[in-house]
């Protein structure tokens, strides 16, 4: 593949960055053993190391449709930590943010996002089924039309990230 069609490359992390985004990985894989059909999760982490918040998708289970794991962990996280915190706060995620999740990841004021698996690739475990078509937007192109900077690293881990999205799409 060339230009357009080109897959992103695979990111280099460090340790402190693995270890977080290889958490949000597990809670992708636990979401995964427990029944979800689309396995995600998130990580908020401050500055110092503490996890702020975690969560998994749990549209499946609540029929809420918003309720991505980068969501659910900005809704815990938001109340308890001033946006001026979550401005030195990094999201781990083991999917490239959709464009709703990007758009909350903004307006929480989160200054740095590290995904694993990204949409590209990600869109190759959905398949061509019309309910589970996304709206093809980066969350790069969100966070670029920020009046704020939000750093973005990603796609990292892609083989962990990717492997608890084997089969679960096209059932």
């Amino acid at each position: 593949m060339t230009g357009r069609d080109a897959l992103p490359q695979e990111a280099s992390l460090s340790e402190r960055d693995g270890r977080y985004l290889r958490h949000a990985i597990g809670l992708a894989t636990r979401s995964r053993e427990r029944g979800s059909p689309r396995p995600f999760g998130a990580v908020i982490v401050g500055p110092q190391g503490e996890v702020l918040a975690e969560a998994s998708n749990a549209n499946w289970e609540t029929g809420d449709c918003t309720a991505h794991a980068e969501v659910s962990a900005i809704r815990i996280a938001s109340p308890k930590h001033p946006r001026e915190e979550l401005a030195q706060a990094t999201l781990y995620s083991s999917a490239e943010p959709c464009v709703m999740c990007a758009g909350a990841i903004f307006w929480a004021n989160i200054g740095r996002v590290v995904f694993g698996i990204d949409a590209e690739r990600l869109r190759v475990f959905r398949g061509e089924r019309q309910d589970q078509r996304d709206a093809e937007l980066s969350c790069r192109d969100v966070f670029r039309a920020s009046p704020h900077a939000i750093e973005c690293v990603g796609p990292a881990l892609i083989e962990e990230a990717s492997a608890s999205h084997a089969g679960a799409w096209k059932t």
